[in-house]
């Protein structure tokens, strides 16, 4: 299986998204983000205020444990007390009322920002042709799409603002030990670096083998992908005893990264509480003498230990953020790059309008084109084929003759190197391309079927058209037989590239869809080359009635469908070689008769499959 291919592509996606920058650049690159910001400011604004509100509450506190200690226990006096404790329950109600507020504006930013980042994101590569994907893996673009706004999410969401409230608390809890007891905070100032340092190195090493466990959990949920959903293939080689065997290494290699984690964890925690708890000791020791000899009350003592934690604590804390928001950085310039990548094909500023009504004419004149991934080799040299209202072409020749590339070209996905293609006396590179793609209607050999139900499939070239309209279409493709036999009739849902139904009935919906999209050309490569008779007799009615009244080229594989369109085009090698009728071309043009010889059995299938085969693609002879 194609298991490991799948694992170090996502390995590299991770570490990609995952990459560290440089502090600034980081904080850079991170305000790219503020133009997505910008709308939400008001939101901004409450989560600073209820940010500086919750940390002052806290600071607060210390003092809070000064008083009750030095002005309620030390005086003796219960008034006091419960004076300095009513102070207290205040503060920390405050201090709850700030907290709930900052989470819920900083999180529902957070949450906001990315939704608005996702929809930017997948709305510009809806825009981009698919010559893009044609040198891109897609498995990466969905990686930057999920996995790269997810963690810039939880920067947004939650790192930022512990950032800035843990300076806060770092900055006022030093400057409130400072005015306690300056020897006492030196001694701090001298003592959290000795604390932090094996803190961040062991920290740092949790951190690498977590997303070395998260990449194990990542191949397993990649191999149960893969496997269940070629179940069929798994079952049918028998191949259930292999997958267990390799599910399971799969399953142990996590549980033993797994099992790392979780002891250095373990051995962090340790650290930690050793250290905390002994530097706390240290503190009180020394400041227990000062309390003794007078230098100092208990209360300065009890607020100087709580200012002394909250420092390291948001000292930690901080080293923390830094590294969320270097691997955030690094996953905000995987975003703006594809944001910033211009689409090739694109509407010209001022678009010109094609005519209406739709005629449905269509020219190449002289169009030479090479696809991106093979600029060396053109698909279609010197090109040239009218095609008049209403007329219907067949397009034949070998593989690889450029068929399919005029239908790629003519749904403007690409630009010709040379030449022009008009619809309508129009050039396409003036034209919108979503004008020109609203004349044509496609029907692949493969038909697509989405994850949705008949209506939503039959409605995708016209999502506003009545249930009245769909039933309409789906009649005239003679779909309603199949599809009233269905669970919910047109509401059944179809399943993952439409499982639920066969190829007959698949193609019969995709005929549907051109229908009830009704546009005036008509692509149509040949439906019924791999149905059986029943099938492929119902969908031959259905393309009749399509076909009805509409400019038509057809991408023919077999020639025996096509024998009464109105001219039949002969390609080689990307070049237009012969127009006319099936039995002109028979009589005339040499490859069209090996061709037509070969499917209709005049001419001995391996001489002509030798002599259909273009030169350039024949082995070498043996001698």
């Amino acid at each position: 299986m194609a298991g490991d291919a799948a694992r170090s592509d996502a390995e590299r996606a991770r570490d990609s998204g995952a990459r560290k920058l440089p502090a600034l650049a980081a904080l850079r690159t991170l305000g790219r983000v503020w133009r997505f910001v910008r709308p939400y400011r008001r939101e901004v604004a409450f989560a600073a205020i209820a940010l500086v509100v919750a940390a002052g509450a806290v600071l607060t506190i210390g003092q809070g444990l000064k008083f009750v200690i030095d002005q309620g226990l030390a005086a003796g006096s219960p008034g006091e007390l419960n004076r300095t404790l009513a102070f207290m329950l205040g503060v920390i109600v405050v201090m709850a009322s700030a907290t709930y507020a900052r989470f819920y504006y900083v999180s529902w930013l957070g949450e906001r920002v990315i939704a608005d980042l996702r929809r930017a994101v997948f709305d510009h590569l809806l825009s981009l042709p698919p010559g893009y994907f044609e040198v891109t893996r897609t498995g990466e673009v969905i990686s930057r799409l999920t996995n790269d706004t997810t963690m810039l999410e939880t920067v947004i969401g939650s790192s930022v603002s512990m950032a800035i409230r843990n300076l806060l608390l770092m900055v006022g809890g030093i400057v409130l030990l400072a005015l306690t007891s300056p020897k006492l905070t030196v001694l701090v100032l001298v003592g959290v670096p000795v604390v932090l340092v094996p803190i961040l190195f062991f920290g740092r090493r949790v951190r690498r083998l977590s997303r070395t466990s998260q990449d194990r959990i990542g191949d397993v949920g990649a191999y149960v992908d893969e496997a269940l959903h070629e179940i069929r293939t798994v079952q049918a080689y028998g191949h259930e005893g292999e997958d267990r065997r390799q599910f399971g290494g799969r399953v142990e290699s996590a549980f033993a990264a797994a099992l790392a984690r979780i002891r250095q964890r373990a051995f962090l925690v340790a650290v930690v509480i050793f250290l905390v708890f002994g530097a706390i000791g240290v503190i009180l020791w020394i400041g227990g003498h000062d309390v003794v000899a007078g230098r100092i009350s208990g209360g300065e003592l009890s607020a100087f230990v709580f200012y002394a934690v909250l420092v390291a604590g948001a000292a930690g804390a901080i080293s923390e953020v830094v590294g969320d928001i270097q691997r955030a950085a690094g996953a905000t310039e995987r975003l703006f790059e594809l944001l910033a990548i211009a689409p090739e094909i694109r509407a010209p500023t001022h678009p010109v309008a094609l005519p209406e009504p739709a005629a449905g004419s269509v020219a190449f004149d002289e169009v030479t084109f090479a696809y991106p991934s093979r600029p060396d080799t053109p698909a279609l040299a010197g090109f040239s084929l009218a095609v008049a209202p209403g007329e219907k072409v067949a397009l034949v020749g070998p593989s690889g003759a450029g068929k399919t590339t005029v239908f790629q070209l003519l749904l403007r996905f690409y630009d010709p190197q040379q030449g022009r293609i008009t619809i309508d006396g129009v050039d396409l590179r003036d034209a919108d391309p979503s004008a020109v793609r609203a004349r044509l209607a496609l029907v692949p050999q493969e038909p697509v079927i989405f994850a949705a139900s008949v209506a939503d499939n039959v409605r995708y070239g016209r999502p506003e058209a009545s249930d009245a309209a769909v039933h309409a279409a789906c009649e005239a493709a003679f779909a309603t037989e199949f599809i009233e036999r269905l669970p919910e009739g047109y509401a059944s849902f179809l399943g993952e590239r439409g499982v639920r139904l066969s190829g007959g009935q698949r193609q019969r919906l995709a005929i549907a869809r051109a229908i009830l999209a009704d546009r005036p050309v008509l692509l149509l490569d040949e439906a019924t080359s791999a149905l059986d008779a029943h099938s492929e007799r119902m969908v031959q009615m259905a393309l009749e009635r399509l076909m009805a009244g509409r400019t038509v080229l057809i991408i023919a594989h077999r020639l025996a469908t096509i024998r009464h369109v109105d001219r039949i085009a002969v390609l080689e090698h990307g070049r237009l070689v012969a127009t006319g009728t099936h039995d002109e071309l028979t009589r005339t043009n040499p490859l069209y008769a090996r061709l037509s010889a070969l499917q209709f059995g005049t001419l001995d299938a391996p001489a002509a499959a030798a002599e259909a085969t273009p030169a350039a693609s024949r082995p070498a002879a043996v001698k």
